[in-house]
Formats: C-alpha cells, structure tokens, sequence
C-alpha cells in the first residue's frame, strides 16, 4: 500500500504545501482544487469517493468544497478552513487512499486556471525599508530616504481591486499624462513601465468592526499567500501621486499567481523581522508576539532570464501588523479581501523588486544574462515572478509562478 504523497507529491508540491485553486479539467467546469505535485486534486469528488470509508470531510466543509472558487471558504471562516486543510493532508498521506485521489484529480498540465477568489477591497503596502530607502534616495536625494512616519506605521494605499487580474492574462501599454521638461505634461503611452515583485495576502472571515489584533490577524484572518506583481508605470505616476498618492500608474494591472499557498503552509518559514528602531503604538507592537518575517525568496525573470532574488524576509513590517494597521480605525474586514506587501527588495544590488531600482531610475542599465541592457519594459516582454520557502522537515513550499507579456498600447 502506498500514500497519494508518496506516489504523486514533487518538491516543493508536497503535503506540507497543498495550495488552493480554482480550476476545469478539460471540457468542465470550474471547480475547487487542491495541487499535489503535478496533480490537481478536485476536492469535492474525493469528497465524495470516499464517503464515509475514509477520513470523513469536516461537515461545514461541504458548502465550500462544491464551490467553483475560494470564495465560500473564505467567508466560512478559519475553523473551517483550518479543518478542511487538516482532512486534505489526512487524506494524502493515509495508506491506500492514493487510488482515490488519482481518480479524483487532474494533470496540472491538461486544466485551466481561473482567479482563486473574488477580490473584495484591494490595499497596496510599502513595507520593504531597502525598497522605500533606494527610492527616497533616488527621488530626495537632499533629504533621508525615510520619510518620518515610514517606521511608525505601515504606509499604503488603497487600490482598485478590479484590476489584480490572473497569471497569465497579458495587459496592454498603460496611458495617461507624462511629465516633460518644459513642464507641460504629454499624454501617451507609459515610456518608463516596471515592475514591482510582491507577495500578496488573501484575507478570510469577516471583523465588521475592525481593531483586528495582531494575533487575531495571524490566526483567524490570514487564509494564504499568492505571488503579486503590482505593475507600475513610473512616468505617469510622478505626475500624478503628490499630493494624493497612485491612481493611473498603478490601477491598469496588478497580476497574482493562482495557486493559494495556505497560512499554514508556512509555518516553517517564520523568521524574526527586523529589529524595531523606534516604539511602535500598542496595536503594532511585535515585541513579545510570534514571529511572522517570513523566510520566502522571490525570483523575478524576463524572458526567461533571472535578474534578481528578493528576499521577503528583510521586510520591515510583517502581515499581522499590516493586518491591524489596515483595521484600527474601524474599517471592517471581509472575505476576499486582500493586499500586497508592497516591492520587495534586499539590501544587495541582485535583490532589487523593481527595475527603477535595477536600473537606478533609468539612469544605471542593467544587462541581462544573454547581454541584452535595458531600463524599463519594452512591448512584447514577459515578466514571471517565483517563490519558494522552507517547509517542514527540509521540505520545499513552492508558490508556484505570475507572469504576464506587456502589450502595444491600444
């Protein structure tokens, strides 16, 4: 006898892993899956094939595993999701239940990916102090590159959530007004497009009160992580942003990996963030909490070609705050809702999430493996993002890839 792990699971795809989709075998419909190695598993037939002869679904599971997306789950609320999550890796690694889970699922390979989740209200962060420091240094060269309330509180905005779109889907050239020497901007399409290498937050239950605490972000809120990249066209942001903050450069497209890696999934990532320089207000305090810097590195490629590896772990402010940060006024939460971290970058020339960094605001190339120089996105270029993390025992948490091709202007 052998175990569904033991026959299917692939590094990094384990049972330590078992991210969510939403997904259609060739010819169905969308339906909830789960990825064990190069299968996707579509958790209500299991459900149903094993009946009450194997581990038995948790009963307020049923509504959530008969959706097409998350989105049921994600209101249902962390004891569901925490005991779905516990049957599925009951179900992998029980002796004879492989047969089960074969019938059950799919090749990754032949299925059709869809947006995880609907996305409720969408808040973009900047929590990477080497990220936030390259660009003071860039933009306030006469000045420090912090901002004064930068390590106060985390900073973000709020965005557009019907623009975060899935991997895969490519975007046009964003337009908008551009500034130009004489000071009259131009109206165009964007000539400094970039990137910005994120990871992405996937919030479930509901707190229509808000004040959500930091321990209460982490064990009742936090559902999963996905790769994001918060597409950023730079020209047309520098003329918009002050005194308001991001609107157009920014709202065009912002891209996520399909594959939801679970909260729990990371466990054995967690690292201690950086040290606080300065007391933080009570509902931000760390000291004293669990730790939830996360040990995650990011790859960003072009074409193909790997031009840096930030690393999530030298972010400054850590899920849970930005959690509490985004509540304490008494804004509400709700299921679906989600934010980025904000560019994440390291403190080493090859850990820079954006090409402004890279390229040091356009005035610095940066050259590619195969030689090629660039600054900015040129049209027709693929940007992907990878991820991985430690997982249990020297296992491997993959957060599988987003990517998407820039296209001409309409």
């Amino acid at each position: 006898m052998s175990t569904a792990a033991d026959r299917f699971a692939t590094e990094g795809f384990g049972p330590e892993n078992l991210p969510y989709a939403s997904f259609s075998p060739p010819g169905g419909d969308p339906r909830l899956g789960v990825r064990l190695g190069n299968r996707a598993i579509d958790v209500n037939t299991l459900a149903a094939a094993l009946g009450t002869t194997g581990p038995v679904l948790p009963a307020g599971a049923h509504p959530a595993v008969s959706a097409p997306t998350l989105d049921v789950l994600l209101a249902a609320g962390h004891e569901t999701w925490t005991a779905l999550r516990s049957w599925l890796v009951e179900v992998v690694t029980t002796d004879g239940l492989d047969e089960a889970v074969e019938a059950s699922s799919h090749p990754v390979g032949e299925i059709a990916l869809h947006m995880p989740f609907t996305v409720a209200d969408y808040v973009d962060y900047y929590a990477s102090e080497h990220h936030a420091s390259n660009v003071g240094k860039m933009f306030r060269p006469d000045q420090a590159p912090l901002l004064p309330n930068w390590k106060h509180l985390p900073v973000g905005y709020h965005g557009r959530a019907g623009t975060v779109i899935p991997s895969g889907q490519d975007f046009p050239r964003p337009k908008g007004l551009r500034p130009e020497a004489d000071g009259t901007p131009s109206f165009g399409p964007s000539r400094r497009l970039d990137i910005e290498a994120e990871l992405g937050f996937v919030l479930g239950g509901s707190a229509p009160a808000g004040e959500v605490s930091l321990d209460r972000a982490a064990a009742e809120h936090l559902f999963g992580v996905v790769l994001f990249n918060d597409w950023s066209a730079r020209d047309i942001q520098a003329f918009e942003y002050v005194p308001l903050g991001p609107y157009l450069g920014k709202s065009f497209a912002s891209s996520i990996s399909l594959w939801v890696v679970p909260w729990a999934a990371l466990a054995a990532a967690r690292v201690a963030p950086p040290a606080r320089e300065h007391p933080l207000a009570p509902y931000l305090d760390d000291d004293g909490e669990d730790p939830w810097g996360l040990d995650i590195t990011l790859g960003v490629t072009v074409d193909g070609q790997t031009v840096s590896h930030p690393p999530v772990s030298t972010m400054y402010w850590t899920a849970p705050q930005m959690v509490a940060h985004m509540s304490v006024n008494g804004a509400s939460l709700r299921p679906g809702d989600f934010f980025g971290s904000g560019t994440v970058s390291g403190p080493e020339p090859g850990q820079r999430g954006s090409f402004l960094e890279l390229s040091w605001g356009g005035k610095e190339p940066f050259t590619l493996p195969d030689g090629t120089e660039m600054t900015f996105l040129a049209d027709g270029q693929t940007v992907t993002l990878t991820g991985t993390a430690p997982g249990p025992g020297g296992s491997v948490i993959d957060l599988g890839e987003c990517t998407a091709t820039v296209l001409p202007a309409t």
